[in-house]
């Protein structure tokens, strides 16, 4: 289980990456959390009165077993139960959503059934969605900081490319919107 982030001073803010299956907590004025998104989606939930919040990253929309921490419904959940035990109400919780790209053509559009799966819990459990960047082709890093619940987005063109990767003269395209 990830919880609230270490907390660690140094100058400037403190950039805490959330991968694949896990989540992060923080109330902590100087975290902010990151993550890079194509068919997966992350929620960023927070209590704007309370000042916490936190980003999961999911794989898929459904599943259990030993793999539970990749799938949406666990993943929402201890993101639920990490915000409540920092002293987070349910009722003040509030949500923005990234991610569910279609990446690539010839593959299932999981990106969509995660969307869709996201909006449902979340509808469930009576938690708003006060901002989203859902769907496209192109991949996200995303930037969340929990304790004002301010997110800014980055479209990136070149999803496969990484750092180690391309040639060091070669330049990715970004789009930036920023959600407050």
């Amino acid at each position: 289980m990830i919880s609230e982030a270490p907390k660690l001073r140094s100058p400037g803010v403190i950039k805490l990456h959330v991968v694949q299956g896990e989540h992060r907590v923080s109330s902590d004025p100087d975290v902010s959390l990151l993550t890079i998104l194509g068919s997966c989606v992350a929620a960023c939930l927070y209590d704007p009165l309370r000042g916490v919040g936190g980003m999961n990253h999911f794989l898929l929309a459904d599943g259990d077993g030993e793999e539970a921490m990749r799938y949406g419904a666990y993943a929402m959940e201890v993101l639920i139960n990490d915000l409540l035990k920092l002293g987070a109400s349910r009722e003040r919780l509030q949500a923005k959503l990234f991610g569910g790209a279609k990446i690539m053509e010839r593959l299932n559009d999981i990106g969509a059934e995660n969307v869709l799966f996201a909006r449902r819990f979340l509808a469930t459990e009576g938690i708003p969605v006060v901002g989203e960047s859902l769907g496209g082709r192109r991949a996200r890093r995303v930037e969340f900081w929990p304790v004002g619940g301010r997110a800014r987005q980055r479209e990136v063109d070149q999803f496969m490319e990484t750092a180690a990767t391309r040639p060091a003269t070669s330049k990715v395209a970004v789009d930036e919107i920023e959600l407050f």
